[in-house]
């Protein structure tokens, strides 16, 4: 390993390689975990150049599956006996697992790691599973009951990120076709993404009248559950070097995580559902970059609903509080204008299979800084910036750049994963 010396934010890490499966509804697909994560990983690998043998360690996230699932899923890539290490942080749950897997190479414990995540999911809205115990969220649900009340007949998190959108729309003046733009953006970006979910185009007023889940939302406004699998190989500058990898490195520049404060317990649905923590993990990442939100040209964040996205943008400081409104309707979070926001479609289209959104997040923008995307390529991206959150919560912003400009190639090979999905060859289950 090199002996370069570590600053606080540790030695330089970089993706060599990202990979993922089509998000589909759940059902749809015949296929398990296992061959979710083996088609994401070996497209990882892949896209790497390298084998398998050569990761030393491993972080797998998934939500819903028995303990050890990370393993089962992992050893359809190989049996090569290295640290696995399985990561629950609910929506988040793939920028946790890619944290962590940044932390190990950056601290020195490993030269190449891999950060898989994947999800098999039910249909219909998320519900607790172990009801003989402290539910994770009874004190979120509690600002809600004491500043909103809580309507039985409505699936939670619907209410919690509607009831934050009536919050920005008493206090800001934000109206519903606001929120409603942001999903048009987002059911329209997708259409040029292989791997969404949905690739449906809506008009304004077809999202405005789709069925009300939960005030201002409509069911347009929000996001599936999936199945699914995105994976990401990160490794330190040796690794990159001796595998010449430079053309296509691209370096985490910063790395933040953030969980509930005080605030997120008062009385404010925004700061319940997770401002305060998304804030301080985009205030620490760009610390480490020495970037700034004006700095971004293409982001990836957690629209699980079209609140959420509104909201985040006030948080990670694409704009000022209060002003979101107001961005998306000067079209600064599209095509043309000062950011690209979601442009893989997001959750709301994409599709949100819990383990694998943060890895996909990641996947696209990896694609976009490598010039890949095709119809969906953001002009001159040049850094990027990536937002995952989950309730009870925890919040992973990433910033990214390409980590040896100089050395950039254009993706020659054939076909582009970016704008093609690679085609699926049978494979032997282990």
């Amino acid at each position: 390993m090199s002996q370069a010396t570590v600053s606080k934010k540790g030695k330089p890490v970089y993706v060599i390689g990202v990979g993922m499966t089509k998000f589909e509804k759940p059902g749809k697909r015949d296929w398990d975990y296992p061959d979710m994560a083996k088609e994401a990983g070996e497209r990882a690998l892949a896209d790497a150049g390298i084998s398998y043998t050569e990761v030393e360690q491993a972080v797998i996230g998934y939500c819903y599956g028995d303990s050890t699932c990370g393993q089962r899923a992992l050893y359809t890539l190989g049996l090569t006996g290295i640290p696995i290490v399985n990561v629950n942080n609910n929506c988040s749950t793939g920028s946790s697992a890619l944290f962590l897997a940044k932390q190990l190479v950056a601290g020195g414990n490993a030269d190449c790691v891999i950060a898989l995540g994947f999800e098999k999911m039910e249909r219909g809205s998320l519900s607790a599973k172990y009801t003989d115990r402290t539910n994770p969220l009874d004190k979120h649900m509690e600002v809600m009951l004491n500043t909103r009340g809580v309507n039985a007949k409505v699936p939670f998190a619907p209410q919690m990120f509607g009831n934050a959108g009536r919050e920005h729309m008493e206090k800001y003046k934000t109206t519903k076709e606001q929120l409603a733009k942001i999903a048009e953006k987002n059911h329209r970006h997708s259409a040029l993404n292989p791997y969404s979910q949905f690739r449906d185009i809506y008009t304004l007023e077809q999202i405005l009248s789709s069925p009300v889940i939960h005030e201002p939302l409509t069911k347009l406004q929000c996001c599936p559950t999936s199945d699914g699998a995105a994976c990401a190989i990160l490794a330190n500058e040796d690794f990159v070097k001796k595998h010449k990898l430079e053309h296509q490195a691209v370096e985490i520049v910063g790395a933040g995580m953030g969980t509930d404060m005080p605030g997120s317990f008062k009385d404010s649905c925004i700061k319940m559902v997770g401002f305060e923590l998304s804030q301080k993990a985009a205030r620490d990442a760009f610390s480490q970059s020495n970037l700034s939100p004006s700095d971004v040209q293409v982001v990836e964040l957690h629209d699980c609903f079209s609140a959420n996205e509104l909201i985040t943008y006030e948080a990670l400081g694409l704009c000022e509080e209060g002003k979101a409104g107001e961005l998306v309707s000067s079209g600064n979070n599209t095509y043309g204008g000062k950011y690209v926001v979601n442009p893989s479609g997001g959750l709301i289209s994409k599709g949100h299979p819990l383990g694998a959104t943060g890895l996909a997040q990641c996947t696209e923008l990896c694609w976009q800084l490598r010039g890949m995307c095709g119809k969906r390529q953001v002009p001159k991206a040049k850094v990027a910036l990536q937002h995952n959150i989950g309730l009870g919560g925890a919040a992973v912003v990433m910033i990214y750049r390409l980590g040896f400009p100089d050395k950039w190639k254009p993706y020659q090979s054939v076909p582009n994963p970016a704008i093609e999905e690679p085609i699926i060859k049978p494979n032997s289950k282990l």
